[in-house]
């Protein structure tokens, strides 16, 4: 993970996570987005060289929404290489601004890069309705449960799995705050 300022988790640290179990474990790269150029050369690194099968950048860690046009080399190259961008939908839990999770935000994306495989992670409560909304509206945005145990998935997105969503919702757990055992208990 990148963040204004330093770093969290290399991409390094990552592939070397991968390396230990490439039988169970896929790598997702991050990037410094506040560098374009940089930012493009690394998630070509992600993925040509640690073989990552997808980037994640989280609009709340550099309080921009997705439209910023910071975000825009990244979404080109992931449309040039195949691989998905995954992000943050809906509130924070550190006190950042929330804002800028807005799941509204994708529609713009998802037009723009219409070959963009957009995979928004936390259900995007408290606007599970809107995220439900753009999930709906284009075929190329998916939610993912990551952060939610099944006890707490909004009613928003229960009627979705129900009905027409059984096919854009992607269940995940948030280790380590959540186990994968937690996440599917229930």
């Amino acid at each position: 993970w990148f963040a204004p300022g330093n770093t969290m988790i290399s991409n390094e640290e990552v592939a070397s996570f991968v390396d230990e179990y490439p039988e169970r474990l896929a790598g997702v790269g991050s990037v410094d987005i506040s560098r374009p150029m940089r930012a493009i050369d690394e998630i070509r690194r992600c993925v040509d060289e640690f073989g990552f099968v997808g980037i994640r950048v989280l609009p709340w860690l550099w309080e921009r929404p997705p439209t910023d046009p910071l975000f825009y080399p990244v979404y080109t190259v992931c449309c040039d290489l195949g691989v998905p961008f995954c992000t943050q939908l809906g509130h924070t839990g550190p006190l950042r601004s929330s804002e800028v999770g807005r799941p509204i935000y994708l529609d713009r994306v998802a037009l723009d890069f219409p070959d963009l495989t957009i995979v928004a992670g936390h259900i995007g409560y408290p606007w599970t309705e809107e995220a439900v909304a753009v999930a709906t509206k284009h075929s190329n945005i998916f939610i993912d449960t990551s952060a939610y145990t099944a006890r707490r998935y909004p009613p928003e997105l229960i009627r979705y799995l129900k009905s027409h969503g059984t096919d854009k919702v992607l269940f995940g757990s948030n280790y380590p705050m959540i186990t994968a055992s937690q996440a599917l208990d229930g």
